[in-house]
């Protein structure tokens, strides 16, 4: 009997072992003391050893350890190593490779760490008076009110106390899906915070989740589910809270942020000027706008008014200082705008309105007959009072195909009024064009350049720069490049462009989701650009890849552990050189942010040959591996079967 109890014959997974009981259960309370005490039934193969249905070659590393107190970790997976050991209850090697998994990951982040935003927690509460007026009724919609300043000023003290709460949560206060956060746990069960769960919101954090981030120039706007938080970023003081809007009643679908570099008095021209911010949200078809004084104590907000599209809107922008909301309904395409010099809100009907883009003064207006329609925002003043917004067909697709992506290029030549431009443009019949306008075309309307037919799906997005044609299409994310000759600034015939990559930015996320959680390209149109690839709706990682040619420039994971819930990249102006940041939103109601500028300079450096003039050799696709794309799923129901990416882009196609 004696025996018995000192030789244990083991079967793991079909692979045999035989140890001694003394080295099986020298580590108290583990599976293997509740297994041979009795307490734990046990299974026998036909040869009488126990049965135990795990990883055989995990298990012998368990069992070495339990032998030597020793471990060798070379090519070992630490994260799988440790999850067999918490099963079996082998605390003292768990602890272990508990230590050696938090050495690759740091609540401080890595060297693109730039800053964490945490939740606000001055958080505005509902007041009817922001609202409504005495009588319950709301304020005149077209009016311009002054309302109560905001709870939040601007001053260093706001930026030392954003300092002081700013610390990092660390893991074991967070969860994975980021609503584990203790001090939005704390604040959720505060009786002050109870207001700020309407009628559509369950539950506190769900309401505190970040559900939108704009930037512009040094400022970013942080939308949650009824309230937007505005920061500033300066060298001296770092990012710090601004502004918050009032709570409103409805949920916050979009929103614009627009900052005046000078703020001087004459650079608004009416009655908010010496404001050096404004913003506009949008709640179904209604659309405010507020002008903030941030160089007065305390900061001065002012509403200039609430508008009312008529339909709801899809797309908020400004346009310089002009608001722009637009709306592409299959029965009712409209766009409205709030001219800054008139005060006026002009609303018109755009007729089968898809697509947009910006250039200089001009808003582009692809439609789903084929046609490119602009209106130049400087005539208004002209034009407002006769209410005509002055749209204008520039160009019309030779099929007559719906346009559902649209990217203007403005050649270095060109000023903000000029008409030497390139414009190229994607259709829902997986078409892509190019047509250009330049000085030997003045006088006639835009001549098609060239057409490429790669794509066998809509096109969703289309980047025309100096360097790259990049097109999106809807079948995942699949994107085609191209390397753009250019002669004197401006895009050549000779030799013309040449195929550069294809690969898949691929996302999983559902469509209603998409407008705030667009893959890209991100960029200015003379420099590299990016996607951001995230590919599970809970997921704490994005994937940071050239737009080119799809190498992987980094790889960015939440220093909390939280799930990302939207993201954006901006360019924000710094004392030496501007700041290309991703801002990325999470479900903790935290805002954190990684600087790009150096990894997408080394990420570039070597698309140019050392022998000059030339193609580079082929990039492996920057991509999840599969090893991160099986962790990635494993969070992620695939039962699900997520439709395709729908084309649908937060800055181009807008609903069909």
């Amino acid at each position: 009997m004696s025996d018995y109890h000192e030789i244990v014959n083991l079967n793991v997974g079909g692979t045999r072992f035989a140890t001694s009981w003394h080295t099986l259960t020298w580590v108290p309370d583990t599976f293997f003391s509740a297994l041979l005490s009795g307490r734990i039934p046990t299974v026998r193969d036909e040869t009488g050893a126990i049965f135990i249905d795990r990883d055989p070659k995990l298990f012998g590393l368990i069992l070495n350890f339990l032998r030597t107190r020793d471990i060798d970790l070379n090519n070992v997976n630490i994260r799988a190593l440790r999850h067999e050991c918490d099963y079996f209850g082998i605390m003292p090697l768990s602890r272990r490779l508990a230590l050696c998994d938090e050495m690759n990951h740091s609540s401080c982040g890595d060297v693109l760490f730039y800053g964490y935003l945490p939740p606000p927690l001055n958080t505005p509460l509902p007041n009817n008076s922001n609202s409504r007026n005495g009588n319950g009724s709301r304020k005149n919609s077209t009016a311009s009110s002054s309302e109560a300043p905001t709870n939040r000023t601007h001053s260093r003290n706001s930026s030392l106390d954003l300092r002081a709460v700013g610390r990092i949560p660390s893991q074991d206060q967070l969860s994975r899906c980021g609503r584990g956060h203790s001090r939005a746990a704390s604040l959720g069960n505060a009786d002050g915070h109870k207001g700020l769960r309407p009628p559509e919101v369950n539950t506190w954090a769900d309401s505190m989740k970040v559900q939108i981030i704009k930037a512009h120039h040094n400022w970013v706007a942080v939308a949650y589910t009824h309230f937007v938080t505005g920061y500033r970023l300066t060298d001296s003081c770092g990012w710090y809270v601004v502004f918050q809007s009032p709570v409103q009643d409805s949920v916050i679908e979009r929103i614009a942020l627009n900052a005046k570099t000078g703020g001087s008095a004459n650079s608004s021209g009416n009655n908010s000027a010496g404001t050096d911010v404004m913003l506009g949200i949008t709640s179904g078809p209604l659309v405010k706008l507020w002008a903030f004084s941030t160089h007065t104590e305390p900061v001065r907000r002012t509403l200039i008014g609430t508008f009312n599209l008529g339909v709801r809107v899809e797309h908020l922008l400004f346009v310089g200082p002009q608001l722009v909301a637009l709306s592409g309904a299959a029965s009712r395409s409209k766009a409205g705008v709030w001219h800054t010099s008139t005060q006026h809100w002009q609303t018109q009907d755009v007729a089968h309105l898809t697509t947009y883009d910006t250039a200089g003064s001009f808003l582009l207006l692809g439609t789903a007959t084929g046609a490119i329609n602009y209106i130049d925002m400087q005539k208004f003043p002209l034009r407002m009072k006769d209410n005509d917004l002055l749209v204008t067909q520039l160009y019309k697709d030779p099929n007559q195909e719906p346009i559902s992506a649209i990217s203007v290029y403005l050649t270095p030549k060109t000023n903000l009024c000029g008409n030497w431009i390139e414009i190229a443009y994607g259709t829902r019949y997986g078409s892509v064009r190019v047509i250009v306008q330049h000085p030997e075309t003045v006088g006639h309307g835009p001549q098609l350049f060239q057409t490429f037919t790669v794509h066998q799906s809509p096109i969703t997005k289309v980047s025309l720069s100096e360097k790259y044609l990049i097109s999106v299409c809807s079948e995942y994310n699949h994107v085609r490049s191209w390397r753009v000759t250019r002669f004197r600034g401006m895009i050549s015939t000779q030799p013309g462009t040449t195929p550069k990559a294809a690969f898949k930015v691929l996302a999983l996320e559902a469509p209603t989701a998409q407008a705030h959680n667009d893959c890209g390209p991100y960029g200015e149109q003379d420099e590299e650009q990016i996607f951001i690839q995230k590919i599970v709706p809970d997921s704490d990682t994005l994937f940071v890849r050239l737009a080119s040619n799809g190498k992987r420039v980094c790889t960015i994971q939440s220093v909390d552990g939280s799930a990302v819930s939207c993201f954006v990249v901006a360019e924000c102006e710094g004392a030496l050189r501007p700041r290309r940041l991703l801002l990325a939103g999470h479900r903790s109601g935290a805002t954190q942010m990684w600087d790009l500028t150096a990894p997408i300079d080394r990420a570039a450096k070597p698309a140019a040959p050392h022998s000059g003039e030339g193609e580079e050799s082929p990039e492996k696709d920057g991509g999840p591996s599969p090893d991160e794309l099986v962790r990635l799923l494993s969070t992620c129901d695939l039962d699900a079967q997520p439709a395709q990416p729908a084309p649908h882009s937060p800055n181009r196609p807008l609903a069909p």
